[in-house]
This record gives structure tokens, C-alpha cells and sequence, in this order.
């Protein structure tokens, strides 16, 4: 029994050196991974970088609007009647005084006809009677309704004349004429649409803008004009109208804008940018706008402070690739405000100060005290006034 006891004291004791063995060597990599972990740095991340640059902006103000034709009218029958020709053809371009739409004048004509042999009776009557009222032949009432009747015969060829003149349709000013709405020998009404014609040149671009606007819009201020159907083209124009009120619901005004329009491209109903450039200038600071991390909370700029192997002071971009380990910089972010975009670029109201290094792509990986290096070989062209191309 003895011996037993022994044995299974031993056997414990064994048990228990083996168990804090195993504690021990996992406490020790457990520690030496603690350790490696504190001790890592992780490699920096590859950045391109852009300077804060002070710049000047004519001020200006963005809108989006319509073209509208300066002169748009649906052409109509005045009269109604037989259609005997039409003279134009969908989509073309036609001037003032040009024949659209001729009505039958058959009746008209053939009472013209009669109307003009009675007015021709009533003025031979009516020289007759003058002349034997000088011999006196006749007595003043007689002469009177001479001549009244010459005056009558005249009105009626007058009338008859203005109603073979309104059964054909001419255009009232220079345009182009929409799709056709009637046929030759078509049956018309008074009022019956003919064809829509919208002048071409000049053309408008209506807006609206905020009534803080007001104090700096004026007539004859440049305007900028681009449309979807013309990538990469614009116009420029002048403000030509502002309205006199404001609406009450939107608190907008409503602007008028005249654009030239030589070539006939612009149509009416067109969807328009227009900007309108102001008479000051004003000092902004600039950086690409993919620098900028947007957040709810506030949105954020990563400046790159000096390397770690070189004194404070300025990057000098130059230098920066030279060496075959190329240096390090940490990313500090920064909370900025924004003002108004143009192209690529951005204006900052405050939160950086001009000549400092930012983070121009890549800033959406860092975090703060990141540690970086720059590779601005990879970094895309930023331009005032990108331009879209088919390369």
C-alpha cells in the first residue's frame, strides 16, 4: 500500500512539473508576441503629395437652366380652308416673308374680280357726277352718294384682297421650322397648328439664382454656357435680363441669359451650365479636391510633416526620390472648410495655410501619425478646367 501511495505521489508531481512547464513556455510566447507587437511599425503607405498654393478666382456663380428660343411661335390658319400647297419641309431654315401655307383662294379671286369691275363702275360714276356738278347740272346728294358708293366698292376689294392675303401663311421672322402638323389638301380650321418656328440666333438661357445674388448680378455681366450635347465646347453670352421680383416660394430670381448661336446647334429646350462671372476677384487657397476625406463630422486634409531624417522646414520635392530608401513623412490630418470647386481643384477657407504639403491621392488609407512616402510619378494631371477626352 505503501508502495502505491508513493507511485501516485510521484505521478502527480510529474503531472503538475509538465502543466507549469507548458504554462511557462506559452507565457513566454505569449510575452514574445506582445512584445513584437509593440515593437512592429507597419511599412508606409505610397502617396502622391500636392502643395497649397495661393491663388486668385473671379468670383462667379453656377446655375442650371434651359435654352429658349428668343422667338417661338406655333403657326396657325387665320382662316379656315383648303390647303393647295405647302411650301416648306420639316427642320429647315426659312426667312422672314418666306411662304409656309397657301389656302385655296379659288372663291376669293373670282369675287375680287366682281369687287374690282363695281369699283371701277362707282369711280366713273362717281367722275361723272363731279364733273356735271361743276355745271350743276346734278344736286349735292347726288354727288355724295357717288361718292360714297366708290368708297364702298373700294372697301369691298380691300376686304377680299386681306382675305386672299391671310390664306397664305408666311413666316415671321427668320428660324427653323419644327416637323410639319398639316398636308397638302388638308381640310383646315381657324387656329389649326401648322408647324412650331423658334428663331435660332441669338438663343436664351434661362436660370434661376439665390436672391443673395442680387447685389452682385448686372446686365451685360459674361456668362459661361456648356451643354451635355457638346462635351468639351462652350459659349459665352451676356446677362440680359434679371426679373423684377423674386419668387416667393424658392426665394430665386430668375435670370435671362443671351448666348450667339452663328452655327444652329443650341435647340430650345436644351439642358444648360451657365456661370456667371462677377466683376471682383478674390485670394484663395487651392489643393486638389481628392485630398479632401469627407466626413460627417468635419472634413479632413492629411498635411505631411518634414521627414524624419531632415530638419524641420519645407519639402523639397526634388529631393525626394534621390535616394534609393526614399524618405519617410507622417500624415497629420486637419480639419478644413471647404468654398467653391472649379475642375479638380478646391478652394479652402481655413485649416491650412499656403505652401504646406498635403496628401493629394491615397488619403482615404491613413490614419493619424501615418507614416508615408510619396510617389508623385503615379499621381493624375489636376486641372482648372478638366476636359474629357476618348484616349
Amino acid at each position: 500500500m505503501k508502495s502505491k501511495g508513493k507511485v501516485w505521489i510521484v505521478s502527480i508531481v510529474g503531472i503538475v512539473v509538465v502543466l507549469v512547464t507548458l504554462v511557462g513556455v506559452k507565457v513566454g510566447q505569449i510575452r514574445a508576441m506582445v512584445q513584437a507587437g509593440q515593437s512592429f511599425v507597419p511599412p508606409p503607405e505610397a502617396v502622391t503629395s500636392a502643395k497649397v498654393a495661393a491663388s486668385t478666382w473671379q468670383a462667379r456663380r453656377s446655375a442650371i437652366g434651359s435654352l429658349v428660343a428668343v422667338h417661338d411661335v406655333v403657326l396657325g390658319a387665320e382662316l379656315p380652308g383648303l390647303i393647295r400647297e405647302v411650301a416648306f419641309a420639316s427642320g429647315t431654315t426659312v426667312k422672314r416673308g418666306a411662304v409656309m401655307v397657301k389656302l385655296d383662294t379659288t372663291n376669293e379671286e373670282a369675287q375680287l374680280a366682281s369687287a374690282k369691275a363695281d369699283s371701277e363702275l362707282a369711280q366713273a360714276t362717281l367722275a361723272r357726277a363731279r364733273a356735271l356738278r361743276k355745271g350743276e347740272a346734278n344736286t349735292p346728294a347726288e354727288l355724295e352718294t357717288a361718292e360714297a358708293r366708290a368708297k364702298q366698292t373700294q372697301a369691298i376689294v380691300a376686304n377680299i384682297q386681306a382675305t386672299i392675303t391671310k390664306k397664305t401663311i408666311r413666316a415671321p421672322f427668320d428660324g427653323r421650322v419644327a416637323i410639319k402638323q398639316v398636308e397638302r389638301g388638308q381640310v383646315v380650321s381657324p387656329g389649326t397648328p401648322i408647324a412650331t418656328l423658334q428663331s435660332v440666333d441669338p438663343i436664351y438661357a434661362e436660370f434661376t439664382l439665390p436672391q443673395q445674388a442680387l447685389a452682385d448680378l448686372k446686365i451685360g455681366q459674361i456668362a459661361t454656357m456648356r451643354v451635355d450635347s457638346f462635351p468639351g465646347k462652350t459659349w459665352q453670352g451676356a446677362v440680359s435680363t434679371v426679373n423684377s421680383e423674386v419668387d416667393s416660394a424658392t426665394r430665386n430670381i430668375r435670370v435671362r441669359a443671351t448666348f450667339p448661336n452663328k452655327e444652329g446647334v443650341l435647340r430650345p429646350g436644351l439642358f444648360a451650365n451657365v456661370e456667371v462671372n462677377a466683376s471682383d476677384q478674390r485670394d484663395v487657397l487651392i489643393i486638389p479636391a481628392t485630398s479632401v476625406v469627407y466626413a460627417p463630422y468635419g472634413d479632413t486634409v492629411f498635411v505631411l510633416a518634414p521627414p524624419q531624417n531632415a530638419p524641420r522646414g519645407e519639402l523639397k520635392h526634388d529631393d525626394r526620390l534621390q535616394d534609393r530608401a526614399p524618405p519617410t513623412f507622417e500624415a497629420q490630418p486637419r480639419f478644413v472648410r471647404l468654398g467653391e470647386r472649379r475642375g479638380d481643384l478646391v478652394a479652402v477657407e481655413s485649416g491650412l495655410t499656403a505652401g504646406e504639403t498635403v496628401v493629394s491621392n491615397g488619403a482615404f488609407k491613413l490614419r493619424k501619425g501615418a507614416r508615408v512616402v510619396l510617389n508623385d510619378d503615379l499621381a493624375p494631371p489636376v486641372e482648372l478646367d478638366p476636359r474629357p477626352t476618348d484616349k
